[in-house]
């Protein structure tokens, strides 16, 4: 099924945007009207669909290397712990991953 409007503006915008943290989450706000969560829950549904990757291969592949890493991170035991031993919420390039 072809990219809907909003998804090429999420698309769009996290090709062009180069902001990290608050900035980032607060620029999703103001010109996604959406939450950050949202934006990720929807960036991240995109990454294996065929029509995302004709519309921006370079950012589709990026992504896609990002979470494969982590991914590998996660599978070598490479986690991270806080100090009472939790595992923590770690973001991989604007893609939330728990490991």
């Amino acid at each position: 099924m072809p990219l809907n409007e909003r998804e090429r503006a999420i698309l769009d915008f996290e090709s062009s945007c180069r902001l990290r943290g608050w900035a980032k989450e607060e620029e999703i706000r103001q010109t996604l009207g959406m939450s950050p969560a949202r934006y990720y829950q929807l960036l991240v549904r995109m990454l294996d669909s065929v029509d995302a990757q004709a519309y921006d291969p370079l950012l589709m592949g990026r992504l896609r290397r990002l979470r494969d890493s982590a991914r590998g991170s996660k599978r070598s035991g490479a986690a991270s712990a806080d100090s009472a031993g939790r595992t923590r919420t770690v973001s991989v390039g604007g893609i939330g991953t728990i490991v």
